[in-house]
């Protein structure tokens, strides 16, 4: 957790932080707990039967995909997550990206300091083509409260959204077929959990259905999107940009295809969307309420 949790006193709450920890260090870890906060530390069944003395798993995170869940369940361990307490960071990120790549912002601001400005015969410099959002078709792929808030914030600047049919659900009146939305939106944003229906989303054959001058934006799971597929399409001008937030396995090794310097119109950033300082006191404070919860319970 980047901001420390503070508990009431009353409770009598003995919490222990740690920075980091390994695969080995875990059970050393949770032995005795009664509640275990964590975030993409996996719990499995093994880790999970160990501990008898466990109540609580609080996922410091959206999503529960790193906790056996089933068998949290079977022996009487409550599993919580926290939902909400990013949407509105996160919608915020993939819109801000869309307008760094759209507008070219990265390209504009290194050629305010290379030399290309100061040489220019003109009182500005112009280089690749500067897309406006407003007037633009935009496509939400996933409708929980990131999703909303992200086409929330899409129409407030003019942009028409569409959303795209969910993966496994019955398809909504207002949904369109994914082909669809990807072949219309001028930009897509991800905002699915990752299950099997959802794996893999995005790949070769799915980015040939989009429109070619369209943007992926990618701040929901990082297997959602095929990185090689990805970077294929990019080299090749078949879409004209991605944002991605979030990748299958973080930190990523060196040799990720999604780290080549090479690859144009990429706004790759290290899985920062959810940290705006609002959202981590809005988790923080959610987290200590969970806690004291269990406490009162015990």
């Amino acid at each position: 957790m980047p901001q420390r949790l503070e508990f009431d006193p009353a409770y009598g709450i003995d919490y222990q932080a740690y920075d980091s920890t390994s695969a080995r260090d875990v059970a050393e870890r949770i032995a005795g707990a009664t509640v275990v906060i964590t975030n993409k530390v996996r719990l499995n069944a093994e880790l999970l039967r160990a501990v008898p003395s466990l109540k609580l798993v609080a996922v410091a995170a959206a999503g529960t995909d790193n906790i056996d869940v089933a068998t949290a369940q079977a022996l009487g361990i409550r599993v919580q997550n926290v939902p909400d307490y990013g949407s509105d960071s996160v919608a915020e990120h993939a819109i801000a990206t869309l307008f760094a790549i759209r507008r070219q912002i990265q390209t504009y601001a290194a050629a305010a300091k290379d030399g290309r400005w100061t040489s220019s015969s003109h009182f500005c410099w112009t280089g690749p083509t500067i897309k406006d959002l407003g007037g633009s078709r935009f496509g939400v792929v996933g409708r929980g409260r990131i999703g909303e808030a992200a086409a929330r914030i899409a129409r407030g600047i003019g942009m028409t959204v569409h959303f795209a049919e969910t993966p496994g659900f019955p398809r909504k009146e207002d949904e369109l077929p994914l082909d669809q939305l990807l072949a219309e939106s001028d930009a897509i944003t991800l905002h699915l959990p990752l299950t099997p229906e959802t794996k893999g989303l995005i790949n070769a054959e799915s980015l040939r259905h989009m429109k070619a001058g369209g943007v992926l934006i990618n701040t929901g799971r990082g297997a959602l999107v095929d990185p090689l597929a990805l970077a294929d399409a990019l080299r090749s001008g078949a879409i004209a940009g991605a944002a991605i937030d979030v990748l299958e396995t973080e930190p990523p090794a060196s040799d990720h295809p999604l780290l080549d310097p090479a690859i144009p119109n990429l706004l790759l950033t290290p899985h920062v969307a959810w940290a705006s300082d609002r959202a981590q006191a809005k988790l923080a404070s959610r987290l200590q309420d969970l806690v004291q919860e269990a406490a009162q319970r015990s």
